[in-house]
């Protein structure tokens, strides 16, 4: 009999566990199950589809024939419990599914409004095909002005595409910059002002007070500080939660996400769980997080899959690397490069992997002292946050020419002494020269070593 393996999840870490799986075993039995009615597309995508760059059909990266060709059965049903003790899955209508090998790649969902008003029609997310299509419908048929709020790029998004959409967009930030949890005040500056160029209205220190609705559907939103806003929609883009009850349920080791050790094991045998509802040890942080990130997914829906049919590979995740495009402005960020900044509601201010909407829970707990070096040249500016004698993290904004070398460095724990005075010399005038530099020497080196790890 063939082995069994059950994924449920059909997004970057499932399916890419699947293939993971069939390229090492071409006669196991492998079902995906997904609630949703689609074969696999890019979550990345969505805002794209927003903004109107794509259209809807674009983002799918796999078609029905896809799956059949490889062998793999696409089960459209919800699961309503896992039963480990006896190795089987239950559907929603009373099926069950035994196996030899669980993947739960479950995952995450937009943390839902809870402000009063919040089950109004009109309150709408950013998170599934279903829900983009259910915004472009209101946008189509008549809605004319938004309220969007929320401090990480979900929100962005939102507030970019509807305003791209030809809404009036008020943009409500709890704090008194955007994205204070990774931009510094002077980075947040040239985000805003490409906003306000956007047409974006931005209220600072301000939060929804109520969301007020007429016939059952939203209407106005009043703010914290009294303002009564008029509005069709409300956007939330409040955060991810991981889709972890159903580990829960089973009885599985679970904290904010579904915890899980190197070989992506859950506590319970035969188990695993890969991407947005995984938990993992991050040795950049020295603990366990969520990893949201696209690529992350993939990378470690592979390693599950390899594991899956028992290769005993463990997962070590890269250095975070994050590229996004906010309000036509290009920044990436690498390693720890957050600002200090962060309150327990900036748990999910994120940033996205090259394409909208991939995105990971971001902010660093620093470990020890740290100083910073940064050169800004109209809208292009590079941050470095040093840490004795290297580059802790980095941000970039605008020109991305430097983002490779600063990967690089930062990733591999370069011991940059020889050019930190130079780095640090707020009169350098070639920042990105002078990274560029040591960077092309030290790949000429014959033998390239990092230097201890951070904290070592």
């Amino acid at each position: 009999m063939p082995t069994r393996h059950l994924i449920i999840g059909n997004g970057a870490a499932g399916m890419t566990a699947a293939e993971e799986i069939r390229r090492h075993d071409p006669f196991a039995s492998i079902t995906i199950i997904t609630d949703e009615p689609y074969p696999m597309y890019s979550r990345p995508g969505l805002a794209y589809v927003l903004m109107g760059e794509i259209p809807d059909s674009r983002i799918f990266c796999r078609t029905r024939e896809y799956y059949a060709e490889r062998g793999l059965e696409l089960m459209f049903a919800r699961v309503a419990a896992i039963h480990p003790d006896r190795q089987v899955i239950e559907l929603a209508d009373g099926k069950l599914l035994p196996y030899d090998a669980l993947l739960l790649a479950t995952g995450a969902t937009a943390v839902p409004a809870t402000f009063p008003g919040s089950q109004l029609d009109g309150v709408v997310y950013l998170d599934t095909l279903k829900n983009v299509q259910d915004i472009l419908r209101r946008v189509q048929t008549g809605a004319r002005t938004a309220v969007v709020v929320g401090g990480g790029i979900t929100a962005m998004e939102m507030a970019e595409g509807l305003a791209h959409r030809g809404l009036t967009v008020h943009y409500l930030l709890r704090k008194k910059t955007i994205w204070s949890a990774l931009l510094t005040n002077d980075e947040s500056q040239i985000i805003e002002s490409h906003a306000r160029m956007t047409g974006i209205h931005i209220h600072y220190n301000e939060e929804i007070a109520e969301i007020i609705g007429a016939h059952g559907c939203v209407s106005a939103v009043k703010t914290t500080s009294g303002q009564f806003i008029p509005c069709d929609l409300v956007g939330a883009g409040i955060g991810v939660r991981p889709n972890v009850m159903l580990g829960k349920n089973a009885g599985l080791r679970i904290d904010r996400g579904i915890v899980v050790n190197e070989f992506l094991e859950t506590s319970a045998p035969n188990i695993f769980a890969a991407g947005d509802a995984a938990q993992v040890f991050d040795h950049w942080s020295g603990e366990y997080r969520v990893d949201d990130l696209w690529p992350s997914a993939i990378a470690a829906g592979r390693m599950a899959g390899a594991n899956m049919v028992g290769a005993r590979a463990a997962y070590i995740k890269d250095v975070p690397f994050n590229a996004a495009l906010i309000f036509g402005v290009h920044v990436t960020s690498i390693g720890q490069a957050g600002t200090g900044n962060r309150s327990a509601d900036d748990e999910n201010e994120t940033l996205q992997y090259q394409s909208r909407g991939s995105s990971e829970v971001w902010w660093a707990r620093p470990g020890g002292p740290y100083t910073s070096a940064w050169s800004h040249k109209g809208d292009n500016s590079i941050r470095l946050v040093l840490r004795g004698n290297q580059i802790a993290g980095a941000l970039i904004l605008g020109v991305q020419d430097i983002t490779d070398p600063l990967r690089d460095l930062v990733g591999n724990r370069i011991d940059i002494s020889s050019i930190r005075s130079q780095l640090q010399n707020t009169n350098n005038a070639s920042l990105s020269q002078t990274l560029r530099g040591f960077w092309e020497r030290w790949r000429r080196t014959p033998v390239r070593l990092p230097a201890y790890p951070l904290g070592v």
